[in-house]
């Protein structure tokens, strides 16, 4: 596991980060987050003056701009409150990434302070919350990816303890799960076809094992493998994992 220090939960009151991809292409993951953080009985805080985690520019070498985000995103989740983030990639730029480009800086504190406060959605509910259960109904084969972002962390588990919780779920393992889907960011547009090669591979797996639906913490993921099937004809059904706990709690079936 990443070596990850933590504030103690005090209360039921976050701050919700609803990412870029949130603001971009998938706003109903945001509302989706909402409702599955005030169904847990936690109030949600929508801070407006923020932007973006910093990764982008992290990822691609430029550390200056990032630490310029970086400290925006300081500013703007300012206080005690834990800040969830519907995206493992997000939470672990901000408790990861953003403490390594400012070991030498003199705002390090700060920034070390808030990804000690920072949890990805699943984490939060089972480690944070205690949540081991999750009510309603989804009938179908689920495939869970486990993007890179997500190694070294507790949202894996997390999720797959939502998921195998819910009536008529059955959790559906496939090959290779642990390699990459081939977005990487900024990887994807420097190297199309090696990440389009990666991606497919991903996919060919994923295929053989059949599921109804595939499942991501992080959108970035879902967004690449859905547009390269889709591109070639054979389009797979993906849900972030919040929209899936959203749509169980109304016993919502799987949607070809």
């Amino acid at each position: 596991m990443l070596n990850r220090e933590r504030t103690p939960l005090t209360g039921r009151r976050v701050q919700l980060m609803a990412t870029c991809l949130c603001d971009a292409f998938y706003d109903d993951v945001a509302a989706a987050t909402v409702e599955v953080l005030e169904h847990a009985g936690v109030e949600v805080a929508f801070p407006e003056g923020q932007t973006c985690c910093g990764q982008p520019a992290f990822n691609g070498g430029d550390w200056p701009a990032s630490r310029r985000v970086v400290r925006h995103t300081v500013r703007t989740f300012a206080g005690e409150d834990p800040v969830v983030v519907p995206s493992g990639s997000c939470a672990a730029m901000l408790f990861h990434g953003a403490v390594l480009e400012f070991e030498r800086e003199p705002d390090a504190p700060a920034v070390e302070a808030l990804g000690r406060r920072t949890w990805e959605l699943a984490d939060y509910l089972v480690n944070g919350l205690g949540v081991q259960t999750w009510p309603g109904r989804y009938p179908a084969r689920v495939a869970l990816h486990r993007s890179c972002h997500s190694r070294g962390t507790d949202s894996v588990a997390a999720a797959l303890t939502l998921l195998r919780s819910i009536a008529g779920l059955e959790v559906v393992e496939f090959g290779e799960p642990e390699q990459c889907c081939g977005f990487g960011g900024t990887f994807a547009v420097t190297f199309p076809h090696l990440s389009g090669a990666m991606g497919q591979l991903k996919l060919d797996h994923v295929r053989a094992a059949a599921p109804d639906v595939y499942v991501s913490a992080d959108m970035s993921c879902l967004m690449h493998l859905g547009g390269l099937a889709a591109r070639e004809g054979r389009p797979i059904r993906t849900l972030h994992l919040a929209q899936l706990l959203r749509d169980a709690l109304k016993g919502e079936e799987a949607k070809p």
